[in-house]
């Protein structure tokens, strides 16, 4: 193939998405980077996403404005509260209250969609199934499954003259796994959030899951998270 090899990476500006945008560079793509602001509770993790889109010269970067607050059901995306101090236990057991209903799939079509006019192979999806399981899109048969829709339903596919490759290096890494990784690549995790519920001055709170994970990787990793803590 001549030319660039173009990618379009899902970049939420949180440290998974962060990792992934660096292994792709590192890979050799030229990656084009796109962001949802989707009506989450905070708008934290788009500055988070041009901060790092900017560090790591992604060759474009997209914001894509959708309203998933319309249906709600999700404390990400509707008055509900965000848990709190959860044990790894409690994580695992059943789907969570910050799972918001076909986010990936809606943002996966998006990619798609600009992948088909970038004449891009590959798209980066920063999943992970590993910490904990509770999110039904973040499964290796769901990126198998989607993989499969995405050559029936775009020219590339159908044609075999472009087949699309979700990629999801993140799969089966561990979060230290994952900062690990992001640190040999020099990845600067100050510029990223991870945080569910930040406060005023998008301090972290330190309390939800996605806090937990994220201390216990970099305490694993034997190094101090760089960010704000409330």
């Amino acid at each position: 193939m001549t030319g660039p090899r173009r990618a379009v990476v899902l970049l939420s500006g949180g440290l998974d998405s962060t990792t992934m945008l660096a292994i792709a560079r590192a890979e050799g793509f030229e990656p084009h980077a796109m962001t949802f602001r989707y009506g989450q509770r905070h708008v934290r993790e788009i500055e988070a996403a041009r901060r790092v889109a900017a560090a790591l010269a992604v060759r474009d970067h997209v914001i894509v404005d959708i309203d998933l607050r319309t249906f709600g059901g999700s404390a990400l995306t509707a008055d509900v509260d965000v848990p709190r101090d959860r044990t790894a236990s409690e994580m695992g057991e059943g789907i969570p209250i910050t799972y918001v209903p076909a986010r990936n799939t809606i943002f996966l079509s998006f990619a798609l969609a600009w992948a088909e006019v970038l004449e891009a192979g590959d798209i980066f999806i920063g999943v992970n199934a590993i910490d904990y399981s509770g999110y039904p899109d973040c499964r290796p048969e769901y990126v198998e499954a989607f993989e499969r829709l995405a050559n029936l339903a775009t020219r590339g596919g159908v044609e075999r003259t472009n087949p699309t490759r979700i990629q999801a290096p993140l799969l089966q890494l561990t979060k230290r796994q994952i900062i690990e990784r992001g640190l040999a690549l020099g990845v600067d995790y100050a510029l990223t959030t991870s945080c569910y519920d930040p406060d005023e001055p998008g301090r972290a709170c330190g309390h939800c899951d996605a806090c937990t994970l994220r201390l216990q990787g970099f305490r694993e990793a034997g190094v101090p998270d760089p960010i704000a803590y409330a």
